[in-house]
């Protein structure tokens, strides 16, 4: 008996652990408020990381869970608008109680080759997140090789909290080679989280083991929270 319950803590901790690591995500196009209530319900029961939600539902949000710590996107999903949308969507997430955004970069100006205007964007949408954390969306299923390693640099020198891998829109989510390269690029100051596809418990390890500090799932609390699965 003792041994049972020694292996259902740890299991438990394990768990709550891994969850501490999870925006719990949702980002579709017809999410209602019962979906997003109950999103947020999960997160306070499970003790994710953040919820992720549309910014159109920050306000609402923050009303009803004043203490939950909400994530919200900007220049979602496609990434080209312009800095000056970005910034202004940014400064109005937070002032309706947004504690972190996630921006998508703009991915014109990566096949143009202009780094610089990217790094400024960055530089530009932290100076509004302040002391909030922003987290960098490079969509890599569209990036060459040398492209993501401009973008590391480019996340790096804006100043961002974290370089992330994927709106979970595109034609690819997280790859494990693509962690492997942020691991390498990416400043000291700046941590990764990979997104897109990650849908098992397996997957969340995974991505955890190789140096990911957030997971960003519609699935994880499922996963991990199925009889059984840590």
């Amino acid at each position: 008996m003792l041994n049972q319950e020694g292996d259902i803590r740890g299991t438990l901790e394990k768990r709550e652990s891994l969850l501490s690591h999870v925006d719990h995500t949702l980002l579709k196009a017809v999410a209602d408020w019962p979906s997003i209530k109950k999103l947020c319900e999960e997160a306070i029961a499970y003790r994710t990381a953040s919820v992720c939600i549309p910014p159109s539902y920050v306000e609402r949000v923050h009303s009803a869970f004043p203490n939950l710590t909400i994530c919200t996107v900007v220049g979602f999903p496609l990434g080209y608008h312009t800095t000056e949308v970005k910034v202004f969507e940014a400064k109005q997430a937070l002032a309706q109680g947004a504690s972190e955004i996630d921006m998508v970069v703009n991915l014109c100006d990566v096949k143009n080759g202009d780094f610089t205007k990217i790094t400024n964007e960055i530089r530009a949408v932290k100076q509004v997140c302040s002391s909030h954390i922003l987290k960098v969306i490079i969509e890599t299923c569209y990036l060459t090789t040398e492209e993501k390693y401009s973008l590391c640099d480019c996340v790096t020198a804006g100043g961002a909290d974290y370089i992330k891998t994927s709106t979970g829109f595109g034609d690819g989510g997280a790859m494990v080679e693509d962690v492997i390269l942020m691991k390498k690029s990416i400043g000291s100051n700046v941590k990764i989280k990979a997104a897109g596809g990650i849908r098992t418990a397996e997957d969340i390890n995974q991505f955890l083991s190789l140096g990911c500090d957030r997971i960003g799932s519609s699935r994880a609390v499922e996963a991990l929270c199925s009889d059984g699965e840590v």
